[in-house]
């Protein structure tokens, strides 16, 4: 069987950390979206992890890490991703496995992305500028570089062809740029990928299922920043939904069991875009210092607004969640009142679902609760103070779905199974 894990909101929800708690359960985990974009944060004992690519089950051996087909990788990430781990004492290189059929980001994918979003100017959709875009362009375009090609012996003819085509592009932009800076550090971590075990995944993952292997997907962003479902044209290139998992790893749908939901009890997001329930006041503020939120792939300050329950039983009802998981309750703590978001006022109505567009048309209807005390010392469920109870109930009778695990602290320990 195969569980799916991501996330409800715009990303940043806590994945890393719940993957990281969950994946004793599993024989192997396996990204199957996104790329380098992605920073999920992982602290254990105090000691903090950033993981751009590598599955968020590296920590734990035997657990076997894939990184599949639908993942977009940057061969220098990658080789610094493995070399911090190795160097803090992580075994990588024996239970990492790449699919052959993952695409490449070139450095010329990073220029187009830069140049792209440089141009424009004050509708920018808030890129991390890693190259993610440009990369699924090629591989929809059906030119792109694989890391199958890099046992090719015309290896560097396929990556020669593919930047003349990129440098072609980039020739209407006002963009100034060196390729010389880039290229030594990308053809050694080339040398480096090609060194790596790299596998046929949708066989080797069928094979698995076969054997009864348990298989946790981990996904990265969130749900509201799916290509398709997301709060277009301010997403990310990937379908990060629960649909994503089978193209991104080659699995029939019929294998999926569980489907893990993770949200923030309020919401953040980075860039720009669309954000109803966003404060700007001091209360925004404190929430963005209590809870870190800062980026953890840009450093780019992200921004809070109270919780959305239309969009997350939206997320919900797409990605068919069967499973729960509030993460950062204890950033809520200590605040006077806390507000949530139960439905939309539009100029037709009342609305409690997702509209096409997040307008400016559309404001939050807000309902009001008292807050909890700190609760990163609770260790059990009896110790939940009753205005978190009666909050984690009402999000689950909106939702029509349990909350199965919730997150009090940044810290691994600090997980509580509910159910």
């Amino acid at each position: 069987m195969i569980d799916v894990l991501l996330g409800l909101q715009w990303g940043d929800e806590g994945k890393g950390k719940i993957v990281d708690v969950l994946t004793p359960e599993y024989d192997i985990v396996a990204r199957y979206q996104g790329g380098p974009n992605a920073g999920h944060t992982i602290i254990i004992d105090g000691k903090k992890s950033v993981l751009h690519l590598i599955p968020s089950g590296i920590f734990h051996p035997p657990s076997i890490c894939v990184i599949g087909n639908g993942v977009v990788i940057d061969p220098v990430t990658l080789k610094k991703e493995i070399l911090s781990l190795e160097e803090a004492g992580v075994e990588v290189r024996s239970r990492l496995l790449i699919s052959e059929r993952a695409h490449l980001i070139l450095p010329t994918h990073k220029l187009l992305d830069a140049a792209s979003e440089s141009a424009k100017k004050g509708d920018k959709i808030g890129s991390t500028l890693k190259g993610i875009g440009p990369t699924y362009m090629d591989k929809t375009g059906r030119n792109g570089m694989r890391v199958g090609d890099l046992t090719r012996k015309d290896r560097l003819d396929v990556y020669h062809n593919l930047v003349q085509k990129h440098l072609r592009l980039l020739r209407p932009y006002d963009f100034e740029f060196d390729l010389s800076l880039y290229e030594k550090d990308f053809h050694e971590a080339l040398d480096f990928l090609a060194s790596l075990k790299k596998i046929n995944s949708e066989q080797f993952l069928n094979d698995a299922l076969n054997s009864s292997k348990k298989i946790l997907a981990e996904g990265a962003q969130g749900t509201m920043l799916d290509i398709d479902f997301g709060t277009y044209p301010f997403v990310t290139s990937s379908n990060t939904t629960t649909a994503g998992a089978c193209t991104g790893l080659g699995v029939a749908p019929k294998h999926i069991r569980k489907v893990y939901g993770i949200f923030k009890a309020y919401c953040t997001r980075v860039g720009s875009g669309p954000f109803p329930t966003e404060l700007y006041d001091e209360t925004g503020e404190q929430i963005r210092k209590s809870g870190g939120e800062f980026g953890a792939t840009t450093g780019r300050p992200r921004r809070t607004g109270w919780l959305d329950l239309p969009l997350l039983k939206y997320a919900v009802t797409l990605n068919g969640v069967t499973d729960l998981i509030m993460t950062k309750a204890d950033v809520l703590a200590f605040l006077p009142q806390i507000s949530y978001a139960w439905a939309y006022q539009t100029p037709d109505g009342i609305l409690e679902t997702c509209p096409f567009e997040l307008t400016k048309e559309i404001t939050p209807l807000l309902r009001h609760t008292n807050s909890w005390e700190d609760i990163s010392g609770v260790s059990s469920v009896e110790q939940i103070p009753q205005t978190l109870s009666d909050y984690i109930k009402m999000v689950e009778k909106y939702t029509g779905q349990n909350i199965t695990y919730l997150s009090l602290g940044p810290d691994r320990s600090q997980t509580l199974k509910l159910r």
